[in-house]
């Protein structure tokens, strides 16, 4: 997700791209625009049961599938009578990156995820004001404009592995029933 912003987002409405970035809307230091990472929920929908092979007669126990729950934020330095209107321009720009890349895929996808295949879903959470000013919760920091945004679903892979043999002979035995 912060590949596809700073990829878009600059120079207009952003001036850098290390001016959106990762961190806790309480610690948001020079950024522009925070992304923060406030929940990991299971992802019941895209879970999978089946064991993956992984060659030489060894078995993967699936991933499992987790949704990611950001918000995103906007914050400007520009004077008061302007400082709203520059911060509801930032995250419109943000909302239209995000509604354009609703299936994020290569080259934004980074790591494993990129070698997976993989596709995320973008879509606004649909949380209540109420549930949105509850996460402001540091200290005296005031509430800012914020938007909830969900991305998923990543799945982070199984250690476990065991063996796991073919058959490769089967016995049959068939008998009457009818016979005592």
């Amino acid at each position: 997700m912060l590949k596809l912003l700073r990829d878009n987002m600059t120079p207009e409405p952003v001036a850098q791209p290390e001016l959106i970035g990762m961190a806790s809307p309480a610690d948001k230091g020079d950024f522009v625009l925070t992304l923060y990472l406030y929940r990991v929920s299971e992802n019941g929908e895209s879970r999978r049961n089946e064991p993956l092979p992984r060659g030489n007669g060894m078995l993967q126990h699936p991933p499992m599938a987790v949704d990611l729950h950001y918000i995103l934020t906007a914050y400007s330095n520009a004077d008061l009578q302007s400082r709203t209107l520059d911060e509801h321009r930032i995250i419109g720009r943000a909302l239209q990156i995000m509604y354009d890349h609703a299936i994020v895929r290569t080259p934004y996808l980074q790591g494993s995820l990129a070698d997976s295949g993989e596709e995320l879903r973008v879509a606004l959470e649909p949380l209540s004001a109420d549930a949105l000013s509850g996460m402001w919760n540091f200290g005296e920091t005031p509430y800012r404009l914020t938007v909830p945004i969900r991305v998923g679903p990543v799945l982070i892979d199984s250690t476990r592995i065991k063996s796991a043999t073919r058959v490769v002979e089967r016995h049959i035995r068939l008998e009457d029933k009818n016979r005592t």
